[in-house]
């Protein structure tokens, strides 16, 4: 691919990551908190899948906290290793949001709380805004 048609696909992923948030965002007012820590999860592995996608690269996993360790490109993985800890919690949304054998006993809506959620939009908007800077410079 070109690096032309990688930086459009880069930024494709990077507005579907901004979409996750808002659907985030949504899903927080209607109180709905374990679908809202699954999208801002999304937001997150989307946004570091961006800056993969902008170089070429093909990313795979889920793991957002493994995606920035493994990012090909020094400097971008540099800038983005601050995030980790955002990365790591963020991963801790992926699957026991979504699925009833996820807790065992309970089901994602029992177990997720507001506060939960707030702590999942801020690691996203983190990954998602330092991501979109990140995409401009490569």
């Amino acid at each position: 691919m070109s690096l032309e048609k990688d930086k459009y696909e880069a930024t494709r992923w990077l507005g579907t990551a901004r979409e996750d948030l808002d659907a985030s965002h949504a899903l927080l007012e209607k109180e709905k908190f374990s679908h809202a820590c699954f999208f801002a999860q999304q937001c997150g592995e989307k946004a570091v899948k961006a800056l993969w996608v902008g170089r070429g690269e093909d990313p795979w996993g889920h793991s957002i906290q493994k995606l920035i360790s493994e990012i090909p490109d020094n400097r971008v993985r540099s800038r983005m290793e601050k995030l980790l800890e955002e990365g790591s919690t963020l991963d801790r949304y992926y699957i026991p949001t979504r699925y009833p054998y996820g807790i065992p006993d309970l089901t994602p809506g029992k177990v997720y709380f507001k506060k939960d959620e707030e702590l999942c939009i801020h690691a996203a908007r983190r990954i998602l805004e330092e991501a979109g800077l990140l995409l401009k410079t490569l």
